[in-house]
């Protein structure tokens, strides 16, 4: 018997597939719209002030998504997705999904200090910058310094998370692709 009733494991797996959706969502509108549209803002310091202001208010949208695909996921790995339940591959690619998990929560977390830390190096987050991923020429060097950090981790976080994707499908896809009698006397029979 799965310790994670059906009703409450589509639940989870709803707040996991919709957290992952705003994660990677938010991060390639930031990566590839916010930040190259402030380079039409005039002064520099507005740059930096609405880039952190955009992300301050998102970070805790992302915050939830990181609830729900963590969550989503742990509630799997007690439910249908134990070891006992799948197959070598469907083992393998839980593992790999487990160690893009941890790395996907670290590299966020990561990712969302440096932000703060940045917003903080100007009142008001108003760090001159040319754009979202470029620093200025008046940039303050702390700053600057973690603008790339924040441009590099971004860039992971976004593999990262099509990392997952490409895990999520693979299962699905080998759970599909498994006869739907053995999935079921495998789920009756624990």
């Amino acid at each position: 018997m799965p310790l994670v009733p059906d009703r409450l494991a589509t639940v989870t797996r709803v707040a996991h597939d919709a957290g992952l959706a705003t994660w990677i969502g938010g991060s390639m509108f930031g990566k590839f719209a916010l930040n190259k549209a402030v380079e039409h803002a005039s002064e520099p310091a507005d740059r930096g002030k609405v880039v952190n202001a955009a992300w301050g208010a998102f970070n805790a949208v992302n915050a939830v998504a990181f609830v729900g695909i963590a969550g989503g996921w742990l509630a799997a790995r007690f439910s249908e997705a134990r070891p006992g339940l799948l197959s070598p591959r469907e083992q393998r690619l839980a593992k790999a999904k487990d160690g893009l998990m941890v790395a996907a929560l670290g590299v966020g977390a990561a990712t969302g200090v440096q932000g703060i830390r940045l917003a903080r190096v100007v009142p008001g987050g108003a760090v001159p910058i040319e754009s979202g991923t470029r620093p200025a020429a008046e940039t303050p060097p702390q700053a600057a310094s973690l603008q790339r950090s924040i441009g590099f981790l971004a860039n992971l976080d976004i593999a990262l998370g099509y990392g997952l994707v490409a895990v999520n499908a693979a299962l699905a896809q080998e759970a599909h692709s498994r006869p739907p009698l053995r999935r079921g006397l495998l789920r009756r029979s624990r």
